[in-house]
């Protein structure tokens, strides 16, 4: 049975009041549940949200990380630190980490070796811009990012890995692939996955919708045969609009 998985990326928002704040407005209204709930505060309010968290159902997460274990790389945070405040989960190949700072499907599969070697768990992003959509590329675009960056691994591997397809013209646009959309592009992930690497692994991996969930939508996404749940973005620092997400399942 695959996972139901919402997982909040709260982004370069919300300073240690605010996450405080967000955080005890979670605690008081996420429901005892048999979906993975998981938020991902910024770097420095990790520790503090996983003490705020301990004994509740609701799992802190880290946005990103650096491939390398330790050294002269400033303002990076290495798997390590990640685990020693707490933090078990990470978020690599997001569309902003691509765009904004260059990351490489190269550079993510060394990340996502790095995360492996340290029994982190690791939610994987990817998915097309508008063009490639446009141009009708985009089964190639996600299936090459999937290929380069994870395709290496070993069958075991993928236990800990949660893959979050984000196409990246619906992400803070207000746009959103409509369910059809989301299904097709979802079911062909798992099928590209079957064909590597079987069909027990595909059939138990979870794969999420990341592109402008919001209340108003999720059910309808959520009950798609092949989307396991959502990486929110700007509904997820809104504890009613996140819990409706949730409540969705």
């Amino acid at each position: 049975m695959r996972r139901k998985i919402v997982a909040g990326n709260w982004k370069m928002n919300n300073d240690l009041s605010e996450t405080e704040a967000l955080l005890n407005d979670l605690i008081a209204h996420v429901p005892e549940t048999d979906v993975n709930v998981m938020v991902a505060p910024t770097f420095v309010n990790l520790f503090q949200a996983f003490n705020m968290l301990k004994g509740h159902n609701i799992e802190v997460i880290a946005q990103n990380m650096h491939q390398e274990a330790k050294g002269a790389y400033t303002g990076e945070i290495s798997a390590n630190m990640l685990k020693s405040v707490g933090v078990h989960t990470v978020i690599l190949g997001h569309s902003e980490r691509r765009a904004y700072f260059g990351e490489t499907d190269e550079l993510l599969a060394k990340k996502v070796d790095a995360a492996l070697a340290n029994d982190l768990q690791i939610v994987f992003c990817f998915g097309e811009e508008l063009e490639d959509r446009k141009s009708e590329n985009h089964f190639n675009v996600v299936e090459s990012q999937l290929k380069n960056a994870l395709f290496h691994l070993a069958v075991a591997d993928w236990k800990n890995i949660i893959l979050a397809y984000e196409p990246v013209w619906a992400i803070g646009t207000g746009e959103t692939a409509s369910p059809k959309q989301a299904q097709e592009m979802h079911a062909f992930i798992r099928k590209t996955i079957s064909e590597k690497f079987g069909s027990d692994t595909a059939t138990e991996l979870s794969i999420l919708y990341g592109g402008s969930v919001k209340p108003a939508n999720a059910t309808e996404i959520f009950a798609k045969e092949d989307v396991d749940g959502g990486l929110i973005g700007g509904a997820a620092l809104k504890a009613a609009d996140f819990t409706a997400i949730i409540n969705a399942f």
